[in-house]
């Protein structure tokens, strides 16, 4: 077997989804090629019908894991609960999500506890909404903002379960969590809530990936919180992807211990 893959995303080229996949799937024995597509949002409705008969698989990222979900004849698993979709197997056009299951694998393994804790979710756009629904499962006193308060709304519509918010207020959560795309690309640098709100949290997760450490990050690192970024939930996320992809039985010991290999060749 030899998988034509491609990732798609309005602007995809900083993406590591081509150098985990590859890793994973070679790790598992099958060949791959693997492309990044970067689509403008004003041309994704002509241009990715295209993408999805040329490839055999698709991994799908910001803006579009809602976008693409008419395109497809199947929307299972996760990607039914969460309405949203990361992962396409274009054979069948069927779209799954291994977004949830690879961010809380991501905390489990970084030691980050949710289980009763209060937790301010930033984004409830297709990541965002992943997070927040397993948060909510995993019985975590969610709290979420979004700038776009009616799409946050209508998470809140679907879900129940966590509160959502008209703005950010200073005061006190156990973890707060990126789920916007504030601190890469044009806007590098930047963090998506202020110093002192970061100063009285525990934990800041941040799951933009480049840079590795955000401003979002840097602001929790330098007062001593603990920190981490997505690269980790993107590498699980791929790995149950590639499961799907391949019809295999997903294991959270392997992932680790693919993602720990992983690491020391990308050092």
């Amino acid at each position: 077997m030899k998988l034509k893959m491609a990732v798609v995303g309005k602007d995809v080229s900083k993406s590591l989804s081509p150098k985990m996949h590859t890793f994973i799937l070679n790790k598992l024995s099958i060949e791959c090629t693997y492309d990044k597509v970067s689509i403008d949002i004003d041309e994704f409705d002509k241009k990715f019908p295209k993408v999805l008969k040329e490839y055999d698989t698709l991994n799908v990222t910001i803006p579009y894991k809602l976008s693409c979900i008419p395109y497809l004849d199947n929307v299972l698993d996760d990607a039914s609960t969460f309405g949203a979709v990361n992962t396409i197997d274009a054979r069948i056009k069927s779209g799954y999500n291994t977004d949830g299951m690879g961010f809380m694998l991501m905390l489990e393994n970084n030691n980050i506890l949710v289980e009763n804790k209060n937790i301010l979710v930033l984004g409830s756009g297709g990541v965002g909404r992943s997070v927040i629904k397993k948060l909510i499962d995993a019985n975590a006193n969610v709290f979420a903002y979004d700038l776009n308060k009616e799409g946050l709304l209508n998470v809140y519509k679907e879900f129940n379960g966590f509160t959502p918010l008209d703005e950010i207020e200073n005061k006190p959560y156990d973890v707060i969590i990126n789920c916007t795309g504030v601190g890469m690309h044009k806007t590098e640098g930047k963090s998506p809530v202020s110093e002192d709100l970061i100063k009285l949290c525990n934990a800041a997760v941040d799951l933009i990936y480049e840079p590795k450490v955000s401003e979002f990050l840097r602001l929790a690192l330098v007062n001593g919180k603990t920190i981490c970024n997505g690269e980790a939930m993107l590498f699980y996320q791929a790995y149950y992807a590639d499961c799907y992809f391949l019809g295999l039985k997903k294991n959270a010991k392997l992932a680790k211990e693919l993602f720990e290999e992983y690491q020391k060749l990308a050092k």
